[in-house]
């Protein structure tokens, strides 16, 4: 098998003993603790977690926070899926006290598992994206996410116009986009729901807030690619229809990518086009292999993060997630070095979102919110860190082994949000009390 030949073990820096000062919701300082404990005041609250490893929060690089409940619902493929049960959860989301409850629970289990940033689908309602920006600014809590544009091929209770899509977007960055922590994404649900006029008017929103994200979906499965041929004759392929609309760049983020050939990668290389990697999604609706060592080709590398896609997706843990990006690896013949790994769920993740000035890592200036993970959180994990020789095994250990209860604390902008703290900010975490 082929490694990935990146330079990613250059990126870590492994402390045995250290300390993360914060300050105001910001890292000010970073370093062994016999240099960083003699030089904080005295009276300093030092929150001690021996054992464990402290980290930058994960980041979900894609995800439908209306789409919470239905996780582990069985069904078919991609197509049939929506129509079976996506839609129908999304339905529900006209009633704004649903969206309300549903945007508290998707960011609870973000918490719960570490997640600290997410880029996330809200609904074709505008209100649903009010009650996710809501309840994150209650959290202080980064978070990305837009009303879906959706005018054709979907039931008609989901259905917006060219016209109303483009208001109600522009609305919502304007109420939004930068208040807080909050981010705003154009989100068209994907090319076969979404005219061409609609994905102008999208690419003409862009236009006006070049500071927002775009954020859909891309060749996640043969028969939607297919149809995309279908619907588009006239463009080159998948990805060539958002291009042709101005939807490329720097913080366009595209779901799964699965399917796409070497054209449409080095269009992502040439224009910063992000790719988020949801390997248990795509396990599930048996999508399909992700070619992530193609993609990360350093003759011309794509922006990769990780993406959960709950509700396909089948588990919140990011660690999880990893472990299953390995498994995808392996059956397309790599090996995906685990510090690889666990970049495309922090760092990586904050690269492709173009983030990276916020978060991803633990470095003076950057927001304080971060992951302190328990090796011995179960019996058979433990067993296997008590032999692991390195902090790569460790970290492989975690991801293979690991889910949310190796999740220690979870800090946001400094402040612990772990099962005995976030019912300061006014709801619990799901099953922590």
């Amino acid at each position: 098998m082929t490694p990935f030949r990146l330079p990613v073990r250059e990126c870590l820096v492994h402390q045995v003993d250290g300390v993360i000062v914060v300050e105001d919701g910001l890292i000010r300082d970073v370093g062994p603790a016999a240099d960083v404990l003699p030089r904080l005041p005295e009276g300093t609250r030092v929150d001690h977690h021996p054992g464990c490893l402290v980290g930058p929060g994960f980041i979900d690089s894609h995800a439908h926070y209306a789409q919470t409940d239905m996780i582990a619902t069985h069904g078919g493929r991609l197509i049939d899926w929506l129509r079976d049960h996506v839609y129908a959860a999304e339905e529900r989301m006209a009633e704004p006290a649903h969206a309300t409850a549903m945007a508290r629970r998707f960011l609870s289990e973000l918490l719960r598992n570490g997640t600290t940033t997410a880029l996330t689908f809200a609904t074709v309602h505008r209100h649903s994206v009010d009650a996710l920006f809501g309840a994150a600014s209650t959290l202080d809590m980064r978070v990305i996410a837009g009303k879906v544009l959706m005018d054709r091929n979907a039931p008609e209770a989901l259905r917006d116009t060219v016209e109303s899509g483009y208001r109600d977007s522009r609305d919502l960055i304007g109420a939004w986009h930068g208040k807080g922590r909050n981010m705003y994404a154009i989100t068209p649900r994907f090319a076969p729901t979404s005219g061409d006029e609609q994905l102008a008017a999208a690419g003409e929103l862009w236009r006006e807030f070049p500071d927002v994200h775009v954020h859909s979906h891309l060749s996640e499965n043969r028969d939607e690619v297919a149809w995309v041929r279908e619907l588009f004759p006239e463009r080159s392929g998948y990805l060539d229809v958002y291009h042709h609309h101005g939807l490329t760049g720097r913080r366009a983020v595209y779901a799964h990518g699965v399917h796409l050939g070497e054209d449409e990668l080095r269009l992502c290389h040439d224009t910063g086009t992000a790719i988020a990697h949801c390997p248990t999604s795509n396990n599930f609706l048996g999508s399909g292999l992700f070619p992530l060592h193609e993609a990360l080709d350093p003759e011309r590398p794509v922006r990769v993060g990780l993406g959960t896609d709950v509700g396909a997706g089948t588990t919140f843990s990011l660690p999880a997630t990893m472990g299953e990006a390995y498994k995808v690896a392996q059956l397309r013949g790599h090996s995906l070095d685990p510090l690889r790994s666990l970049y495309l769920a922090t760092l990586g993740g904050a690269v492709a979102l173009d983030i990276d000035h916020y978060v991803g890592t633990l470095t003076p200036g950057h927001e304080a919110d971060l992951v302190v993970l328990d090796p011995h959180a179960t019996p058979l994990l433990s067993r296997r860190a008590n032999t692991a020789e390195s902090i790569s095994e460790l970290v492989f250990a975690l991801s293979i082994l690991g889910d949310d209860r190796v999740v220690r604390r979870t800090y946001v902008a400094g402040r612990p949000v772990g099962p005995d703290d976030v019912s300061a900010f006014g709801f619990a975490p799901a099953g922590r009390s």
